[in-house]
């Protein structure tokens, strides 16, 4: 089974660079390939152009480089999003992607009588976000649920593709109690989906 994991932070200093690593360390130590796009160092353009809005209107086709990563995704088994979170959601490079790969004709089908088809019901998701407040603060002020409605449900949910985890990774007094976290979730990502979780 081979697992793409997908990361989005400026720094590969950051934690979010070492939870990746670590996630990708659990992959591989249970015996599956793993692969890590990391899309600032690999200058990915998150914005969304009118040639995007031509390939929504299926008036063009891909680009070369969406194309490839659409292609990375097919070759993955798995694929898991390692990010902080900005203003209560992911970073806008990571959004950018979303808005850019997962593509109307590849992630989704519009059809003529405003039905969609779900296209990603093989693929298996696995968000992992950094936080820098705690689960009170998110829970208190609705934005952890306005969260997994907007990127659970409104982005994998309308593709059908379906989230396995959902891990919110809060300050801790020892942040390396998140790497622990990170290699033991890379160790899970080919286990049989919880079905409590899909439907949550």
């Amino acid at each position: 089974m081979h697992a793409l994991i997908v990361v989005a932070h400026p720094d590969p200093a950051s934690l979010s660079h070492a939870v990746a690593q670590a996630l990708a360390d659990g992959v591989s130590g249970a015996g599956h390939s793993v692969e890590i796009a990391d899309l600032a160092k690999e200058g990915f353009d998150p914005r969304f152009s009118l040639n995007d809005l031509s390939v929504h209107r299926r008036e063009i086709v891909q680009p070369a480089d969406i194309a490839a990563e659409q292609a990375r995704v097919d070759r993955a088994d798995a694929l898991v999003l390692v990010y902080p979170i900005y203003w209560w959601s992911m970073p806008a490079l990571l959004k950018g992607w979303i808005d850019r790969v997962f593509a109307n004709g590849w992630a989704y089908e519009e059809l003529a009588d405003m039905k969609t088809i779900k296209k990603l019901e093989h693929l298996p998701v696995h968000l992992v976000a950094l936080a820098g407040a705690d689960m009170r603060t998110f829970a208190r002020h609705g934005y952890y649920g306005a969260m997994k409605t907007q990127i659970d449900h409104g982005i994998f949910g309308y593709c059908g593709a379906p989230v396995v985890t959902s891990e919110f990774l809060v300050p801790v007094p020892e942040m390396s109690e998140h790497l622990d976290t990170a290699r033991a979730l890379g160790g899970k990502v080919f286990k049989p989906a919880n079905k409590t979780a899909e439907a949550a």
